[in-house]
């Protein structure tokens, strides 16, 4: 007879014992997933999570290589015709097969212009059936990378969806639940088992997962968010957790000297910044009535030189951020140390900037930060509130978890607020397309909640997404980088580094997408 002594903290998280034989993952993290429809928040805590039930076409390797998936090889007919052989045998965790049928459906629902996740699709003009095991992929245009999209065109159960009536994408920002937002089914290799909001979720091996050759040992995988910084350190010097993605930057070193543990760390390929309504003819919110000052590049740019990103990296980040001066990370194709230089700090010159753009007196606007999400989030905002008091702007501070924060912005009423943006195809068109190209009701501008529209950016976007000469796609790529530092379209403040903390018996692939994926770990 075995006595099983349960920790308050275990019962205070709500963790799970494990079943008998059963080895089990307990992965924490700052912030909760925003929903289980995969095709309606691009959000990376909710895809990290959900990938582990719904697959691509195509995945990355352990060396974020692009390889088969439910896909089992692709054959270019023409520039604009992609022939994908569909992985046969392939079953949904709830029994019924994988066949074209789902691929398409899943098209035309990913498709939909409430969800954020069209960009996976970008320069996809129809998916068509050949047979039940081969599909036609028809483009717009040559499209470069698109076996790196479609890695997150997660494919949903046609008859799930239609049988659950969840054939539409839930509409996260007006609040809306539908099934799939609650429940997941995919083919992936894990099955989630539970979600219970801002306390697990709980996830176990899918036995009949097509992919015989998956390493992992985890039977069992329980993720737990937990938006405490001590409680969450508390929880893996315990043991009440094996794996810890999201470590304060204070206690790195000090986990580092723990012999019971060990960190891995490396960059994460993305960049926290400033984004602000450039579309309104009045800010809402703001002191300014009857115009915008962030229509104005100057006022921009004022805010930008404001900011003492050195001084951040120090105090705040404990040296674990590479200060930004252009919106993608280095690892992401685009970046070139020599353009990603940030501003100096200088409030004479942000003063100078202010005056010229008739605000020598400042305004007051309102800031909405998460407080649960990036590192150090609510205290970066805190830091640049103070650093732009100096020039007499009055940023009023709304710090909110992740979940009502994205649904501020995602209402368009946010007129300045932080967004942090990882990289899922290590290309900078992602970020640009998504971000920084006129909003249309696809794949282009679908993250762009500044009302940014600039003609000469949405023409170098449009070129580089069909361009495939790679030095000449990468000249465009460069250009529109450069605009969008030079006109100040958005702050970037840092681009993240990522270190992970973990039990000595835990192996895992640190990932600079900050996705963990339990089929890349093993429990000792």
């Amino acid at each position: 007879m075995y006595k099983i002594k349960l920790t308050a903290l275990a019962l205070t998280l709500g963790l799970a014992l494990s079943s008998a034989g059963a080895v089990t993952l307990r992965w924490a993290a700052q912030n909760d997933i925003l929903t289980m429809d995969p095709h309606s928040q691009n959000h990376t805590t909710t895809i990290a999570i959900l990938m582990h039930a719904y697959e691509g076409l195509t995945r990355y390797n352990d060396k974020f290589q692009v390889e088969p998936a439910l896909a089992t090889k692709w054959t270019y007919i023409s520039p604009t015709q992609v022939r994908f052989d569909l992985r046969k045998g392939v079953k949904f965790h709830d029994g019924s097969p994988f066949t074209a049928d789902d691929v398409i459906f899943t098209f035309g629902r990913i498709s939909q212009p409430q969800g954020t996740m069209q960009t996976y699709v970008a320069g996809i003009k129809e998916i068509k059936k050949i047979d039940d095991h081969t599909i036609d992929v028809m483009l717009n245009a040559p499209t470069p990378i698109l076996l790196r999209n479609i890695i997150d065109f997660r494919i949903m159960s046609k008859a799930w969806a239609e049988k659950n009536k969840t054939t539409n994408v839930q509409d996260y920002k007006a609040k809306e639940d539908n099934y799939a937002s609650r429940n997941a089914m995919g083919t992936g290799a894990y099955k989630i088992t539970g979600w219970q909001p801002d306390q697990k979720i709980t996830m176990v091996a899918n036995k009949d997962w097509w992919d015989a050759k998956n390493a992992s040992n985890v039977s069992e995988v329980i993720y737990t968010p937990i938006k405490s910084d001590p409680t969450r350190v508390a929880a893996l010097l315990s043991g009440d957790v094996d794996l810890l993605t999201d470590l304060p930057t204070q206690d790195v070193a000090k986990l580092k000297l723990d012999a019971k543990l060990k960190v891995v760390e490396g960059p994460e390929v993305r960049t926290i910044f400033f984004a602000m309504d450039q579309g309104s003819e009045e800010l809402a919110g703001a002191s300014v009535k009857g115009k915008n000052p962030f229509k104005d590049k100057r006022v921009r740019e004022a805010m930008s030189v404001a900011i003492d990103r050195e001084a951040i990296k120090r105090t705040i980040m404990r040296g674990l951020s590479i200060p930004a001066g252009i919106m993608v990370a280095p690892g992401v194709n685009g970046n070139t140390p020599d353009i990603d230089v940030p501003h100096k700090v200088d409030i004479e010159r942000s003063k100078k900037l202010l005056a010229e753009a008739g605000y020598a007196s400042g305004f007051e606007v309102p800031l909405n930060c998460p407080n649960n999400r990036y590192v150090n989030d609510e205290e970066v905002c805190q830091a640049v509130v103070a650093m732009w008091a100096k020039i007499g702007i009055k940023a009023r501070l709304a710090a909110l978890p992740f979940s009502q924060h994205s649904q501020t912005f995602q209402r368009f009423e946010a007129p300045l607020y932080m967004l942090g943006w990882g990289v899922a195809t290590f290309d900078a068109q992602f970020t640009l397309q998504s971000l920084a190209h006129t909003r249309t009701s696809g794949a282009d501008g679908n993250f762009n909640y500044s009302r940014l529209s600039d003609a000469q950016l949405d023409q170098l976007i449009a070129s580089m997404k069909t361009e495939t000469d790679v030095a000449k796609r990468n000249a465009l790529i460069r250009e529109a980088l450069l605009r969008v530092r030079d006109e100040s379209f958005f702050i970037p403040l840092h681009h993240q580094m990522r270190p992970w903390a973990m039990r000595a018996n835990v192996e895992t692939v640190h990932r600079s997408d900050d996705r963990p994926e339990a089929r890349f770990t093993h429990i000792k």
